[in-house]
């Protein structure tokens, strides 16, 4: 039986993009593993940021060492910008590599179950795109909850972003082809679903009739009430009155958002060309709050873009040591050539920028421990994800609080009523509750 290595850097919608490749070969009847020396290997890249990029280079050619036999398909974002440089790369020399862009990755299993050896390119124009691909799986893997890839694409062009290149312009799959996945992903076992895309927010607009992410939500979470929903990063002006009554009042949409900031001042937000204030961003969170006060907020942060001087980041620290948001994700900028910051002046200096994420990440360490204090004694649900193996489970609770607390392994995957009576270092502790 040929073996198939399927390495995945970068976001959710590769990591959905990648299950649907492993479906699709096991249903070929090849084996998908992590096995040495395969016969194919597939690396779905990225490169939102150059460091990514570069990292997806390294794990290319690694590869091609590690499996001296094996055709290399290389697909994702790092191979949509650099696709034709890879092929002419004399490193590559010799070897059997096939670069598959994403206009075309519904494509790509049948492209690497080709009899074709040398170099190939399978780049079409982005930009020109006009569906998403269908990429239908059965199973998410191992895990218990699965990904939704429901949009792709981004218009927004924030000046730091090289994604609107890599990924085109939105796309959206239809309500009902999204109800037939998540069906397909219930009858396989997963109990949560994670609706996904590059721009999440921007959900249906580019279908005829247009739709929204508030009429898809409501329409799986009434299809499948045995399933939990989440929703992945959503712009701050796209949270609406429908999706927050959505959360509120359906039992089985977890309330949890992902809001991205990006910078705490003003100046900073016009030059990433962000469409909001600081004031309007605060406005959103305490909407949100209002409608859902049980509501986990994170929020990305990025700091040290060019010209960001020791002011703008105190206004940054300062918002973000008001702002009731339950956790942050820190990034430090990284020049993306392609895109307009990478041509800005007054880059900041890594050191200076290692020492603000690391003053921003002690700050989110302190608004996570403190969120998840407030919910000592309650009950919530948890998905139970894990097995510590010395008699304790973990998962996360609805609102996105990790718990670890002692179990049976038979209880994997089931959502276990937890009532959260302690703190560990990073977690809360608990038992569970009486149903």
């Amino acid at each position: 039986m040929k073996t198939v290595v399927i390495s995945t850097l970068g976001c959710k919608v590769n990591q959905f993009e990648s299950a649907a490749f492993k479906s699709a070969f096991e249903e070929h009847g090849l084996a998908v593993s992590t096995c040495d020396d395969a016969d194919i290997v597939v690396v779905n890249t990225c490169a939102v940021t150059a460091s990514a990029g570069a990292q997806s280079r390294r794990l290319v050619l690694r590869l091609l060492r590690r499996h001296p036999r094996a055709k290399i398909v290389v697909c994702g974002c790092y191979a949509e910008l650099e696709g034709r440089r890879l092929v002419q790369d004399e490193r590559l020399a010799g070897r059997s590599l096939l670069v598959v862009g994403n206009a075309v990755k519904d494509r790509l299993v049948s492209l690497a179950l080709e009899g074709e050896d040398s170099p190939a390119l399978h780049l079409h124009d982005i930009r020109a795109a006009k569906t998403i691909c269908r990429l239908p799986l059965k199973h998410f893997g191992e895990r218990c909850r699965a990904y939704l890839r429901v949009q792709d694409g981004c218009e927004s062009f924030c000046s730091y972003c090289i994604v609107p290149y890599t990924r085109g312009p939105n796309r959206s799959l239809p309500p009902q082809e999204a109800l037939q996945q998540a069906r397909l992903f219930a009858a396989s076992g997963h109990r949560e679903i994670v609706l996904t895309g590059i721009h999440l927010g921007n959900y249906g607009k580019d279908l005829q009739p247009a739709e929204s992410l508030g009429g898809l939500l409501d329409l799986l979470s009434l299809a499948i009430p045995e399933v939990g929903f989440r929703l992945s990063s959503l712009e701050p002006m796209e949270i609406d009155t429908v999706l927050l009554r959505l959360i509120a009042g359906r039992d089985n949409i977890r309330p949890h958002l992902h809001i991205p900031l990006q910078s705490g001042s003003d100046h900073i937000l016009e030059r990433m060309n962000r469409r909001y204030s600081t004031t309007q961003f605060a406005a959103t969170i305490a909407s949100c709050l209002e409608a859902v006060p049980d509501l986990a907020v994170g929020v990305d942060v990025l700091v040290g873009f060019p010209g960001e001087t020791e002011g703008h980041f105190e206004e940054c620290r300062n918002f973000l040591s008001t702002l009731p948001c339950t956790y942050l994700h820190v990034f430090p900028y990284s020049m993306r050539p392609g895109t307009r910051a990478a041509g800005f002046p007054d880059q900041v200096p890594a050191a200076e920028k290692a020492r603000r994420v690391a003053v921003l990440l002690a700050l989110g360490e302190e608004k996570k421990r403190a969120f998840a204090r407030r919910f000592l004694g309650t009950t919530r649900k948890v998905l139970v994800e894990g097995d510590d193996g010395n008699g304790f489970l973990h998962g996360f609770t609805d609102n996105y609080i990790l718990v670890h607390f002692p179990g049976e392994a038979r209880h994997l995957g089931e959502i276990l009523p937890v009532r959260l009576c302690g703190e560990g270092n990073d977690h809360l502790l608990g038992e569970i509750a009486q149903q």
